[in-house]
């Protein structure tokens, strides 16, 4: 079946199997990365993969039989982003169906847990084979698949309302990281922040669009836990070609409630031109890649 996301790295024009059975197979005989690894039963993983443009491509896990034939069990579009995105722990959990993997990190600065499909499995394997009890996560690299999205205008504010902004990040962060120790007086004071700010928002939204008060946002989309809707803001951005399908791709570096990561997006898939200072909002799936500490 053809991925949903494979339109994020320049195949909006897949449409037949026929023509994806051939882009895996050509994977298989001629990857770019190819790696195995034996479980405690002798059982041999195996991970194909091949890039279509900077940074992006396509992974193919699956198991070599006794007789050493490949048996395919899924493949997914994968993105690395350039940024490390967080430093805060992570769990990570097996998906029960097949072998691969979600990361689970409380970040503080979204107030939700974000989940996100690790794309280094070989390396989560490998460290869960020396490590059974723990694994030691230095920090995550966050990206996302763009399925759709819309360029929108830079919300109206001076120097002088970016810094009361900021302090009141820090502040907000300052109570978070306090009410997870336990602290009851920080729990009260988020709580009665938040009420002031929905009171706020209501007011302003019976003249206002709610994207000139909300500059920015994550909240998750669907049932897939590990697909979101964003709106962050344009830091960086420039486009590449599929070298296989010759579609283009743009990269955007988004910053979205204070954490900064990677996004690509087929350029059919957007509405808009993106520019510095700019926002995107659209439909995400979030993947991670774990740089572990050795």
């Amino acid at each position: 079946m053809i991925h949903s996301y494979l339109r994020s790295i320049g195949f909006y024009k897949l449409y037949q199997n026929e023509e994806l059975y051939n882009i895996l197979e050509d994977i298989v005989t001629h990857p770019d990365e190819q790696m195995t690894y034996k479980d405690s039963f002798y059982n041999d993983f195996a991970f194909f993969s091949k890039s279509v443009g900077e940074n992006m491509g396509i992974s193919i896990c699956g198991n070599f039989t006794g007789a050493d034939e490949f048996h395919f069990e899924y493949y997914y579009p994968y993105f690395y982003g350039s940024n490390i995105t967080t430093y805060e722990p992570v769990e990570i959990e097996r998906c029960s169906a097949q072998e691969s993997y979600m990361g689970i990190c409380d970040e503080l600065k979204l107030g939700v847990p974000l989940i996100f499909h690790v794309t280094n499995i070989i390396d989560v394997l490998r460290e869960k084979n020396f490590n059974k009890t723990f694994l030691d996560v230095d920090n995550i690299v966050i990206s996302g698949l763009g399925h759709s999205g819309k360029i929108l205008f830079p919300t109206a504010k001076t120097p002088q309302i970016a810094k009361m902004k900021q302090k009141s990040s820090e502040k907000r962060l300052e109570l978070m990281s306090q009410a997870r120790d336990g602290n009851r007086s920080a729990m009260e004071n988020l709580t009665l922040s938040d009420m002031d700010t929905y009171a706020s928002v209501s007011r302003r939204i019976m003249k206002e669009d709610i994207f000139s008060i909300v500059e920015s946002s994550l909240i998750p989309y669907g049932v897939e836990s590990n697909q979101y809707t964003v709106v962050g803001e344009i830091l960086n951005y420039y486009k590449i070609k599929n070298q296989i399908s010759g579609e283009n791709v743009w990269i955007m570096t988004l910053l979205c409630n204070e954490l900064k990561f990677d996004i690509c997006i087929n350029e059919q898939n957007l509405l808009g031109e993106p520019g510095i200072g700019r926002r995107f909002r659209g439909r995400i799936s979030m993947q991670g890649y774990l740089n572990f500490g050795y």
